[in-house]
Parts: structure tokens; C-alpha cells; sequence
């Protein structure tokens, strides 16, 4: 494997994953509202938290199916026939669907797992904050379309990919909470 290798499957890997790295920052602007947990606790302590709106979880995914669609149509412009692997729309959907609300259901899944440790909304998590929803979002789309997950008809989904991804989203992760902060979306830079 030589350095266009490295390069070609980390660009790859990066453009296949973008529909899940959307939702979570869409659903803080499309968040508010009824709360997915409906201000109700469990063991004495908040079910998700304040956080976790059926607005923003919705809006979240929407958002990232969205970004999905754009990015399947501009392969197309560049000589792609194919949806990502797949010849088939519903599949192509059924991926950017699992990718997307994959992802809010594993940042869902943290919240849920921050309560538990008795920490607050906001409060920091490292490792949790940064791949809830990389984690949610390859478990919904690997139980759905395992062969997309697995398979080698791709020759760009590749562990330099997947590596690649782990490092991109700590350093997105980080630009986007420092924006949102500085903008007034969210309370924390984390």
C-alpha cells in the first residue's frame, strides 16, 4: 500500500461516513421541544436529559439522509452509477437511513449512559462525547447491511479508512462544539 493507498481510502472512507457525522450537530439547531424521555427518570435520574429532543433526534437524521442524497447525487455528476455499492434506491436510502439516525441513536445511547454515571448534560465524557454516534451509526447500518459494512465490493472501505474516520471525527468533533459555543448553540465548548 503506498501513500495514494492511504489517501484514496481515508477520502473514501470520510465521504461514505459524512451522512452520520451531520445529524448530531443538525439536531442541536433543530433541537427543543418534547424531550425523548418526557422529563421522566429512571433509578433517580433523568431517562436522557434535557438534551434529547424528538425535534432534534428527527431533524438530526433527516438532516444527515439529507447530506446523503447530495452526496449520492454529486457521485453521480462524477460518473458513479451506483448508490454506494448498490444499484437500488430503497437500499441506498436504507443505508443513509441507518447511517443517519444510527448515529443520534448511539449519542441517544451515550446520553443514556451519562445519566447513569451520574453525569450531567454538558458535562464532559471523553472517548463517549467523541464516538457515541460513530459507534450507533456502523452497529445500525452493520445489522442492516452487513455487506456494506464488511463486504469488499468497495475497495475504499478499508481499516486505513475506518482509522482515518476515528481521528477526523476527535478533531470535527472539537471545531464544531468550539463553533456552536462561540455562536450560542450549545453551553459547552465539549
Amino acid at each position: 500500500m503506498d501513500a495514494f493507498d492511504v489517501i484514496s481510502y481515508t477520502l473514501n472512507g470520510l465521504w461514505l461516513f459524512l451522512p452520520a457525522m451531520l445529524p448530531n450537530s443538525a439536531a442541536v439547531v433543530f433541537g427543543g421541544g418534547t424531550k425523548m424521555d418526557f422529563g421522566r427518570s429512571w433509578r433517580g435520574r433523568r431517562i436522557f436529559g434535557d438534551g434529547k429532543s424528538w425535534r432534534g433526534f428527527f431533524g438530526g437524521a433527516l438532516s444527515g439522509m439529507t447530506l446523503g442524497l447530495i452526496l449520492v447525487g454529486i457521485s453521480a455528476l462524477f460518473g458513479s452509477e451506483d448508490c454506494w455499492g448498490y444499484s437500488g434506491w430503497p437500499r441506498c436510502l436504507g443505508i443513509l437511513a441507518a447511517l443517519s439516525f444510527g448515529a443520534v441513536l448511539g449519542d441517544l445511547c451515550g446520553a443514556f449512559v451519562k445519566r447513569r454515571l451520574g453525569l450531567e448534560r454538558g458535562a464532559k465524557a471523553p472517548v463517549l462525547d467523541q464516538y457515541d454516534f460513530v459507534i450507533g451509526a456502523l452497529c445500525a447500518t452493520a445489522l442492516f447491511f452487513p455487506d456494506w459494512v464488511y463486504g469488499t465490493y468497495m475497495e475504499g472501505w478499508h481499516i486505513v479508512a475506518l482509522i482515518s474516520l476515528l481521528a477526523a471525527v476527535f478533531a470535527i468533533h472539537r471545531g464544531v462544539n468550539v463553533i456552536g459555543y462561540r455562536i450560542g448553540l450549545k453551553k459547552e465548548p465539549w
